[in-house]
């Protein structure tokens, strides 16, 4: 980004590129837990899941791509060492030492939570300062919604052959 348009906006660019950083790192525990959960992932419906899980898991994986591009563009360093993402991430990375498919799910979902929290957070700082990344921020915000969507329906799936499975046994 050039000079004159990072003078132009009208924010704390230290703060954003922060905001950015923390964003980054989250994408990066979001990519691994996506993609070491539809690994171990066991349980109903897995075939379904796991190709679903490994689709989240690059969407994340692209969620990065924009933000490194955009904290570059901004003039700031992207975090550069996997030892900080856990410093610098809210969203956090939950072990699935529990394969289960319904334990994975919930903590994918818990996971993109965290993630339209964030994303909420860095459109509304950038609303009417800065377009581009305010713009990013809202594409990435309505993957990550699209996902949370997709998780609960998954886990109101597995709910129902639960309730099924309980009807056959009376």
């Amino acid at each position: 980004m050039g000079k004159q348009a990072v003078d132009i906006l009208d924010l704390d660019v230290k703060k954003l590129i922060d905001m950015l950083n923390a964003a980054l790192c989250e994408e990066w525990l979001a990519y691994y837990q996506y993609w070491i959960g539809a690994r171990v992932l066991e349980g109903p419906m897995r075939t379904e899941v796991e190709p679903e899980l490994l689709i989240h898991a690059n969407e994340e994986l692209n969620h990065a791509v924009l933000v490194v591009d955009r904290i570059t563009q901004l003039g700031g360093t992207p975090v550069l060492t996997p030892e900080e993402w856990t410093k610098w991430a809210r969203c956090k990375y939950e072990t699935p030492s529990d394969p289960y498919v319904e334990e994975i799910l919930k903590q994918n979902l818990d996971g993109e939570r965290c993630a339209i929290r964030r994303y909420q957070e860095i459109a509304s700082f950038t609303n009417g300062k800065d377009h581009a990344t305010h713009q990013m921020a809202i594409s990435i915000l309505n993957d990550e919604l699209e996902h949370e969507q997709e998780i609960e329906d998954w886990l109101n799936d597995i709910n129902i052959l639960k309730e099924d499975i309980k009807k056959f046994r009376l």
